[in-house]
């Protein structure tokens, strides 16, 4: 193979030690070259580095098919599907048309081509291509500007998978946007805008973001609020932000007078972007439109062209399913917290007792469970105190709870003592009064003792233990009381135990939900050890104090809610 080194007229010639064939090459009316075995450019005539808009330097020695052969839209054709490789790799005559050469400028001309083996001076067999456009003015009808996407068909396809990756595994609506920006700069375009319609169908551009090296930067003065998206104004953002159609568009468009304030924002964009070309695209959810998506080239040379919008709306598709994702998780987290406001009861106010409460959600459920707590005065003045658990985690089982607290705490009122009796009733009242199919509870009775101490008496349907520890830092479970888990239907055939404990001045009980000490890969009795060790450690903080680091360092990696409930009493 010759040297890339050659001079432009030996290998326009022909070089002279491929034989008297390749000389031939100037001879052939049309574009052709020569390439070998391995499909590497050996000679090039004259007509072909017009035609490809390139010097000879730049085509000997390279690899025909890499260098040159494009799919419709500039793209790099996979060798599977180019019609010219197969023949080449079979050694024998073939043509075409309808394909694409990529132009020494970046952009592609339309070609028809014939190939056939040929002779290279007694050496191995190269192949002759002979190519000619269409119409002999080429750069004329060729793709405007560089290809604004040159991405072969797998790479589109591997953007598109991970775009759904990326964007569906977030129900934040703020981090889905960031992801996005992430995805399309700069692989797409140097700038991206998104702008969403918000509550009572206003419009905030939620990002204004340019690649800068590896790294995002957002241009905050062009962010915010905008104006309100105009009924009938033909204009390409505000088409888009009704839903009606993606649009090209650059700085011309917007220079006529303004039809409406959006207008006005448009034009500010693309002065202070320098955008020069820009497709415009809705994001439709399930429901609504929920906003445009707007990718913008500033720095790279050529336009996008109508060839890009079905890209870019299939990239708008996945971002509008993860935005309405996030949105609907937000809508039903707000209920889901206000409910759960309601449902779980403020603490009583009593003379000497200390009592605090913490519920925290699990973060990848609907922000309500079935964790739940309770306490309120009964009628003989003593204390009655409640910690359980509805199996579910969403808002049937946060109903079911509501349920629960309610027969208990009319039971409680009335049957008042033995604990174990008032959860016996319940027990029996769970599947005919309510929705709930299984649920663990403790519940207790705090009452002064005559010594003006403080006692507790107890019964446990299947719960996780009290923890009581002393101002000195003491710790340890209350394990006794302990039955069956309610709703099992054996409440006819078992008697429930009852348990008490003398609670010593200045000590705290612990009442808490499974979600506590319950990790993927420990055992429960690693979770109970380790609540105990920060329990004792804990034991001189204020009640207030005690509560919240203990949730801090005993809680696993969150992924259930918690209930947790402390009383302290006096010294």
């Amino acid at each position: 193979m010759p040297e890339q080194g050659h001079r432009a007229d030996s290998v326009q010639a022909g070089d002279a030690s491929l034989g008297p064939a390749a000389s031939a090459l100037e001879f052939i009316g049309s574009g052709a070259y020569v390439v070998d075995k391995a499909g590497r450019i050996l000679a090039v005539n004259g007509a072909a580095l017009r035609l490809l808009g390139r010097s000879a330097e730049d085509l000997i020695g390279e690899d025909a098919h890499e260098l040159l052969h494009r799919g419709a839209h500039g793209q790099p054709l996979a060798a599977a599907q180019c019609g010219m490789r197969q023949a080449f790799h079979g050694g024998r005559a073939a043509q075409g048309d309808r394909e694409f050469f990529a132009h020494g400028d970046g952009s592609v001309i339309p070609v028809s081509w014939l190939i056939t083996p040929y002779e290279l001076g007694g050496r191995e067999a190269g192949t002759l291509v002979i190519f000619h456009s269409p119409d002999p003015s080429a750069p004329a009808v060729r793709t405007a500007g560089r290809p604004a996407v040159p991405l072969t068909e797998v790479e589109r396809l591997a953007l598109l998978a991970e775009t759904t990756t990326r964007l569906t595994t977030t129900l934040d609506a703020d981090e889905a946007v960031r992801r996005l920006t992430d995805l399309l700069l700069p692989r797409l375009a140097d700038w991206v805008v998104v702008d969403l319609i918000v509550e009572r169908d206003e419009v905030w551009r939620k990002a204004v973001v340019r690649a800068d090296g590896t790294a995002v930067k957002h241009r905050s003065d062009l962010e915010g609020p905008m104006p309100p998206v105009p009924e009938e104004s033909p204009m390409p953002l505000s088409r888009a932000l009704r839903g009606v159609t993606s649009t090209l568009a650059g700085p011309e468009t917007y220079r006529g007078a303004p039809d409406s304030g959006i207008a006005v924002e448009q034009r500010r964009l693309f002065k202070a972007t320098g955008i020069h070309s820009a497709a415009i695209v809705p994001l439709r959810g399930a429901r609504d439109v929920l906003g445009a998506l707007t990718l913008g080239r500033s720095t790279t040379p050529g336009d996008y062209t109508d060839a890009d919008i079905p890209l870019f709306e299939d990239i708008a598709r996945r971002a509008a399913l993860a935005l309405d994702n996030a949105r609907l998780y937000q809508r039903q987290r707000a209920v889901a917290e206000t409910m759960q406001k309601h449902l779980l009861p403020q603490m009583p106010q009593v003379r000497e007792l200390e009592m605090t409460v913490r519920y925290l959600p699990a973060p990848d459920a609907s922000q309500v469970g079935g964790d739940w707590y309770d306490a309120f005065t009964l009628p003989d003045g003593a204390i009655a105190l409640a910690i359980g658990d509805v199996v579910g985690h969403d808002l049937e089982a946060a109903a079911g709870m509501a349920q629960m607290r309610n027969i208990l705490r009319a039971y409680a009122w009335s049957q008042q003592r033995p604990a174990s009796r008032v959860v016996e009733h319940l027990d029996e009242a769970i599947q005919p009064l309510t929705d709930v199919t299984m649920a663990t509870l403790v519940f207790a009775r705090l009452a002064r003792t005559a010594d003006s101490g403080w006692e507790l008496t107890w019964t446990n349907a299947g719960h996780p233990p009290p923890l009581l520890v002393t101002r000195d830092g003491l710790a340890g479970y209350l394990t006794d009381g302990h039955g069956l888990l309610l709703g099992t239907g054996l409440q006819r055939h078992t008697t429930r135990p009852d348990a008490t404990a003398q609670l010593p001045p200045g000590s705290t009980l612990v009442l808490y939900t499974d979600g506590l000490i319950e990790a993927p890969g420990s055992s429960l009795d690693d979770g109970m050890e380790r609540l105990r060790q920060h329990a004792a450690a804990l034991a001189h903080r204020p009640l207030a104090s005690f509560t919240d680091q203990l949730l801090q360092r005993a809680r696993p990696t969150g992924h259930d809610d918690v209930a947790l409930l402390a009383v302290r009493t006096p010294r």
